[in-house]
């Protein structure tokens, strides 16, 4: 016979009421299962939980989303959001709890066993986006001094509350972070032997105090799933895995989105933002769009002069407008994307600017002539009659002007979208704030100065 889906088979145990065969069955169940029947059975989330035991309870509690997490705690019981929060590592319930409140976060510390309590606390005291705020004490550490089968006792004695044993790390008297070795070596080193002896000198460590997205950076470069971190001193304080990176690219990645689009990036998923703070986020970034394009504006009532004496101008500014934003949004995206994955950065500004250089004239050139060509075409088919005459006996100098211009601002949209990821990089700010409505309206503006001013050298005494 066949078995039901787990949906079906939960529905069945929840109609029943059965607590003993619901508890059961979410044991036996995959984290991940168990963190879809919450997606698909809101209603139940905290029962979900509750029925767990702790230490499940607590895997998939780590997993789901802030708003879920949100939820579950409000409607436990405290005895439970106690067991929980005691059993989460020191680093996702830090996660959790920088999330929440001031208020909120001084009543769930409360239920913290003092030893817990403590480190979260410690945890909570370094800069927000730190590794600090990712790192967890639980990892396993031995003394230079150490032989092989003295540190095989201590990681069979501390292996069951650790992150991950995978790395044993080596300190000295002082605390200081020596080296890393890894479970294997140690295995399969003679049992006499000290731990000193083990050592390769290639240790990659972390500051408490660096950025997230740099530490993200430092794993991939070095193909690691955990990395100590040490404070200045080079005391060893704990250690950040590749889980925690992997939540931490995800936001990242989420966070440029969202500021590459033109808006200021969410704290939580788009359906859970309260409406008049989706607006907050968005109104400011539209209002500096907005004057920028009055400058826009502005371009245009200065060069009125020239377009009423050439009407056949105004055809092509939408063209124009168009072909330089579109041009620096796409080297924007490829730039912040680039600097994002650690492919690009400050020291590559020459090699970068050398090369949207070149991009920026080979693009410029082959809008330019498809512009041109287009303008001769439609004068070829007016000489036979099929269309209406457009452009005037000077069509050709027209086509030169929309051609050039193109160029021109197809090559300054490319260097302006490229340059500005570095420019905000090297003053500090985030180069995703360089969105692509933002290149396209500091285009839009330039771009007219450089149309009407290569159209006033092709058309100076004949048009203009």
């Amino acid at each position: 016979m066949e078995e039901l889906p787990l949906a079906e088979q939960f529905e069945q145990l929840i109609q029943r009421g059965d607590k003993l065969a619901i508890a059961e069955f979410l044991n036996d169940q995959n984290i991940s299962d168990v963190a879809e029947l919450i997606n698909e059975y809101p209603d139940y989330e905290a029962q979900i939980i509750a029925n767990m035991a702790i230490h499940r309870a607590a895997s998939v509690f780590k997993i789901l989303d802030i708003t879920e997490q949100r939820r579950i705690v409000k409607e436990l019981p405290p005895f439970k959001t106690a067991e929980l929060l005691n059993e989460l590592p020191a680093d996702d319930r830090t996660d959790f709890l920088e999330e929440l409140p001031k208020e909120v976060i001084r009543d769930l510390i409360k239920l913290i066993d003092p030893e817990e309590r403590k480190i979260t606390l410690s945890l909570l005291g370094y800069p927000e986006d730190s590794v600090g705020r990712l790192m967890t004490p639980d990892y396993v550490y031995v003394y230079e001094h150490n032989t092989v089968d003295e540190a095989l006792s201590v990681i069979r004695k501390v292996a069951k509350s650790s992150e991950t044993v995978d790395v044993i790390y080596i300190i000295n008297e002082k605390g200081e972070l020596v080296d890393d070795v890894k479970l294997r070596d140690i295995i399969i080193a003679a049992t006499d032997k000290k731990m000193g002896e083990l050592l390769d000198g290639r240790v990659v460590a972390l500051n408490v105090n660096d950025d997230q997205e740099h530490a993200s950076q430092v794993f991939k470069m070095n193909n690691r799933v955990a990395l100590p971190v040490t404070d200045d001193n080079n005391i060893l304080l704990g250690i950040v895995t590749i889980d925690d990176m992997l939540w931490v690219a995800n936001e990242e990645f989420s966070e440029d989105m969202q500021k590459m689009g033109g808006t200021e990036a969410l704290e939580e998923p788009y359906l859970e933002t309260p409406f008049f703070k989706l607006i907050k986020k968005r109104v400011g970034w539209l209002i500096v769009l907005f004057i920028g394009e009055m400058l826009t504006a502005t371009a245009m009532a200065y060069f009125s002069d020239e377009l009423a004496k050439a009407i056949v101008l105004s055809i092509f500014v939408p063209l124009i407008m168009s072909s330089g934003g579109n041009s620096g949004s796409q080297a924007s995206t490829l730039i912040i994307q680039a600097m994002a994955v650690g492919e690009v950065s400050l020291s590559d500004w020459w090699r970068v600017l050398r090369r949207e250089l070149l991009s920026g004239l080979t693009l410029g050139s082959i809008l330019g002539s498809i512009g041109f060509l287009r303008i001769c075409l439609w004068h070829f088919l007016m000489q036979h009659g099929v269309i209406q005459d457009l452009y005037g006996p000077h069509w050709l100098l027209v086509g030169f002007s929309v051609g050039f211009s193109l160029i021109g601002v197809v090559l300054w949209g490319t260097l302006s979208g490229s340059m500005l990821p570095i420019i905000l990089k090297k003053l500090g700010a985030d180069p995703a704030a360089s969105s692509a409505p933002f290149v396209a309206t500091l285009v839009d503006v330039t771009g007219l100065v450089i149309y009407f001013s290569v159209a006033f050298i092709f058309l100076k005494g004949i048009l203009l």
